[in-house]
């Protein structure tokens, strides 16, 4: 079998960014998956169960609130190694392009106050697993870490 594209990724000298993970053509259109990549994999923790379902809550909320990319956006969800989260959206997309977009979703969640938006056992299959404290404390890494200094290292993959 073909290695997939995901494991071909340096993950040694990966730092937490926002990079294109890959770009299918789906009919006429192209949808870009791009690797949010939250914690340093190998090297820091991996989230918080909790924390990681929060802020899967939060961005997916903001994300499909979204008026110029609700229509764009065909998935959001944490990452296996729960180091990240892939964003899948429509179009064929840069970091660059999405940059103002996850930067208003990390803020969004960095500030959120109140009730987690779908958690109750209606709603959500694990709707007791959640943690909005070490979420914000995530969205405030990665706005620090990578949204304020989104050089080359932060949206391209090392080799």
């Amino acid at each position: 079998m073909e290695t997939i594209k995901s494991f071909t990724v340096n993950h040694i000298d990966l730092l937490p960014g926002l990079y294109v993970s890959r770009q299918d053509k789906v009919g006429e259109e192209i949808v870009t998956t791009f690797d949010m990549r939250v914690m340093r994999p190998n090297v820091e923790p991996v989230m918080d169960t909790g924390a990681i379902h929060t802020l899967e809550h939060l961005f997916a909320t903001y994300l499909r609130n979204d008026a110029k990319w609700k229509e764009r956006v065909i998935y959001l969800g944490p990452m296996g190694c729960r180091t990240g989260f892939y964003i899948i959206l429509a179009g064929d997309l840069k970091p660059l392009d999405i940059k103002d977009l996850v930067s208003g979703m990390v803020d969004f969640a960095a500030e959120f106050e109140g009730d987690i938006p779908g958690v109750s056992a209606r709603e959500c299959g694990n709707y007791c697993d959640h943690n909005l404290l070490v979420a914000k404390y995530y969205a405030n890494k990665y706005k620090n870490e990578v949204l304020s200094d989104f050089t080359e290292e932060r949206y391209i993959y090392p080799r």
